[in-house]
Parts: structure tokens; sequence; C-alpha cells
């Protein structure tokens, strides 16, 4: 009798007993859960991490072919000497600089010829200077200019028609109407393409031929140091 309520009792303890295997299931699943969750934190930071690289590199790369576009630029044109200037920049110095014989102004620098040649022969004159022909988009840069030009000269600038009286400035910047300087009736025949700046009884632009002989105003980004 007694032999028979022990069996009943470990009987019954056994069928009250939760089974183990699945306590180890859940463990495991949440180990997995947490795993894969894990992994693909890892794999976003490493996309991330990869794409701040890339446009870390894409940066320095185009200031890098900046920098050395501007050197290849003065070793070609073999400035000899160099006018600069100091400022500041942020906490840094920086030196702004225009070849020798260059008159500087804002961000640019400036060159009159004393040749004289047609339009397109005075912009490759500047091109092979690394620079293009005078484009002016404000009065300061007008006045700028013709403080240091000869009145009795005239000065091709870097405007010219298209066709149709449609000016376009060499560097491609818009042509603003708002901003001109033309001489009283300027500009008048539609053969007459390219742009002038000279002295009437003031300074002003004036359409002329393309091919006819002047001096022109050659314009120019600083270089940096």
């Amino acid at each position: 009798m007694t032999h028979t309520l022990n069996k009943l009792d470990s009987t019954d303890m056994d069928a009250d007993s939760p089974p183990a295997p699945q306590k180890k299931t859940r463990t495991h699943e949440s180990c997995h859960r947490f795993s894969k969750l894990l992994l693909i934190s890892f794999i976003i930071f490493l996309l991330l991490l990869k794409m701040l690289l890339s446009v870390a590199l894409i940066t320095l790369s185009k200031k890098y072919s900046q920098l050395l576009d501007e050197k290849e630029i003065i070793k070609e044109l073999n400035y000899t000497e160099m006018f600069c200037i100091m400022s500041w920049a942020s906490e840094y110095k920086v030196w702004s600089c225009c070849p020798k014989d260059w008159k500087p102004f804002s961000s640019h620098c400036y060159f009159t010829s004393n040749d004289s040649a047609s339009w397109s022969e005075s912009e490759e004159k500047c091109s092979s200077m690394g620079a293009h022909l005078m484009v002016i988009h404000s009065e300061e840069e007008e006045d700028f200019i013709t403080k240091i030009l000869i009145p009795k000269a005239a000065y091709y600038i870097g405007l010219s028609d298209a066709g149709h009286r449609q000016w376009r400035w060499v560097d491609q910047t818009p042509y603003n109407e708002s901003a001109t300087f033309w001489h009283p009736g300027e500009p008048n025949y539609g053969h007459e393409q390219c742009i002038t700046v000279n002295h009437r009884y003031s300074w002003g632009w004036n359409d002329v031929l393309c091919y006819s002989k002047l001096r022109s105003a050659c314009q120019m980004n600083k270089i940096y140091l």
C-alpha cells in the first residue's frame, strides 16, 4: 500500500514539472533574434560609414584636383613674380595673389593689353594666360576697370552677340540688362556683334565689328595660397 502511494506521488510530480526542452528553445530563439538584429545593425553601420568615406574622398579629390589645376596653370604660364595680399579666412591666414602687372580687385585679377587684335584673337590671348576677356556685372567692376584704362583707346570685353541680339558673356554667366553700361544710342547696328569699353564724354559700352583691331582687358580668378 505504501509502495503504491509513493508511485502515484512520483507520477504526479513528474506531470506537474514543465518540460525542460521548451525553456531551451525559447532562449535559443531570443539569442537568434538578438544576433540577427545585431548583424543588421552592423551592416547598416558599415554602409553608412562607406557612404561617408565616399563623400569625404570625393570632396578631397575635387579640392586636390583644383589645387593641381591652379599649380599647373602657374607652371604653364611661368609666372616668375606674384603680388600677394594676406587676409584671414576663419582662423587661417590666406594669401590672395595675382601675377605681376595684373591688378587685383575683389576675387579677380585684371590685365590690360597694349597690343591690338580682333575680339577672337584677344580672347585667345587671355586664354593663353589662364584668363578670359573681362566680364562686368556691377558698377563697382565698371568703375574699377575704367580707372586703369587709357581714355583714347577702346578695349574688348567678354561680351558678344550670339545672334539676334542675344548677348552672352564668355564665362557663361547670365547677361543682366539691369547691370549694363551702354553709351546712349548703343548698341545700334546688328552686324556689330562684339563689345568694347571706350570713353566718349564718359566711359561706356559700344558694339563694334568683331574683326576690328583693338586693345583688350583680361580677367582671371585670384590664386589663393
